[in-house]
């Protein structure tokens, strides 16, 4: 019987092309890349470095990962910096996909004229904190920041506890960032303890504002002392709170975490916040108070460079629309429920040989809100070595590892992705 060159069974270009998982992929990267790696691993096939039949398959590996990449988020951590905060409603996300065309963002279609942009947005921040006679939005916390410190502050000095001066995450810090818009600080109290006095011995003519900074990432305890926003609000200043983590209104189970409608009544002139941690929406930076002042930070030139997007815009628009957002159901998710849906998924894994047991968990909020708050959780157990492969699979699984073995807290999973999850173990345990 003769001999057939293997290289001879070498998949042509065209078949490869027509194979349902590469013919997905052109579609979506474009078929010069995915005929590129085919040709690429038709080469390799010749070369004698694979064979015939895994041609397919080293394509498809050689092509780039689309991303980002949708995470199961079973860390307990509800707001997770790393893999992108919030997750948005359902009703925001229709509105990005709405968004992703042309839209009315800027045009009132009654009349055909120019209209004010987001207004949609605007309007809906409006009403969530009717203690706020005006608000804008910019595109994150920092920017809303550096907005008021720009237009309020330039050339002039902020007041602030040097126990408020943070690190803010990857090594930025609020002096820095505050000192580049032109504003000098002028540092009052210690890193422990700083009382009204200091303030009242700071403010002056060249005082743009006393900035106010909720510490949401760290705690101090101990001999310490800090001023509320009630006293400060008494120095015939403006007082710009950055509350942080963009709670709206006060939350029970988050009693020490600063709320913008109380932080407004207790007198603050300007609050700024984020969008995309407590509030449950996308990246964006609220400012809400006094209309003078709302109004200067809306027309100064920066502001046009802070701008938000017409996605961002309808994805806040929903949120704020929304009767509930993931991140309130995960830091409300009841601790007794969650444990009956892990003892369901550890029985089905069971049920196909997979041993895991179910133990206790603390889940945090995360995304520097709330320090040192626990939600009781519960977990399913499994060995460390599931880690990577359930990290790197489909779809990535993100959980925790604590003492060699591998955590996984529902709080964050959607409840229908529990088969996705069950599917996924089972594959790395096969």
């Amino acid at each position: 019987m003769r001999h057939v060159d293997p290289r001879r069974r070498v998949p042509r270009t065209d078949a490869l092309l027509a194979d349902p998982a590469l013919a997905a992929a052109a579609g979506t990267l474009g078929r010069d890349r995915v005929k590129a790696a085919i040709v690429r691993a038709q080469q390799r096939a010749r070369a004698g470095e694979l064979t015939p039949e895994q041609v397919r398959d080293a394509a498809l590996a050689d092509l780039p990962a689309l991303t980002p990449r949708a995470v199961l988020n079973a860390t307990g951590v509800v707001l997770h910096t790393n893999l992108g905060r919030a997750p948005l409603p359902a009703a925001a996300v229709d509105a990005l996909v709405a968004a992703a065309g042309n839209t009315d963002v800027e045009l009132d279609l009654r009349t055909g004229r120019r209209a004010r942009r987001g207004r949609e947005a605007l309007d809906a921040l409006a009403a969530a904190v009717p203690d706020a006679p005006a608000v804008h939005v910019v595109n994150n916390g920092a920017a809303a920041l550096v907005l008021a410190a720009t237009a309020l502050a330039a050339d002039r000095e902020i007041v602030v506890s040097r126990g408020e001066l943070v690190e803010i995450g990857d090594g930025f810090r609020l002096p820095d960032l505050l000192e580049s818009t032109g504003a000098r600080l002028r540092e009052v109290g210690t890193t422990n303890r700083t009382a009204l006095a200091d303030y009242a011995a700071a403010v002056g003519p060249r005082t743009g504002f006393v900035l106010k900074v909720h510490p949401s990432n760290f705690r101090v305890t101990g001999f310490t002392s800090a001023v509320p926003v009630a006293d400060l609000a008494t120095l015939g200043v403006p007082v710009v709170a950055d509350i942080g983590s963009g709670l709206l209104a006060p939350d029970p189970l988050l009693p020490d975490e600063p709320d913008a409608a109380t932080t407004l009544r207790a007198g603050a002139h300007l609050v700024t916040a984020s969008g995309d941690k407590l509030l449950g929406g996308p990246q964006a930076g609220l400012l809400l108070g006094a209309a003078d002042l709302v109004e200067r930070l809306r027309r100064h030139p920066l502001a046009r460079a802070l701008r938000v997007d017409k996605l961002t815009l309808a994805a806040l628009a929903a949120t704020l629309h929304a009767p509930t957002t993931p991140t309130r159901e995960a830091l409300h998710a009841e601790p007794g429920a969650l444990r009956a849906r892990t003892e369901r998924l550890r029985d089905r894994l069971g049920e196909d040989g997979c041993k895991a047991e179910v133990v206790p968990s603390a889940a945090v909020v995360g995304g520097g809100g709330a320090p040192g708050v626990e939600l009781d959780s519960w977990a399913l157990s499994l060995p460390e070595r599931y880690a990577e492969p359930l990290r790197t699979g489909a779809p990535p699984i993100l959980g925790r590892v604590l003492h060699g073995r591998l955590l996984l807290d529902l709080r964050c999973v959607p409840a229908d992705a529990d088969p996705d999850v069950r599917a996924a173990i089972l594959r790395v345990g096969a």
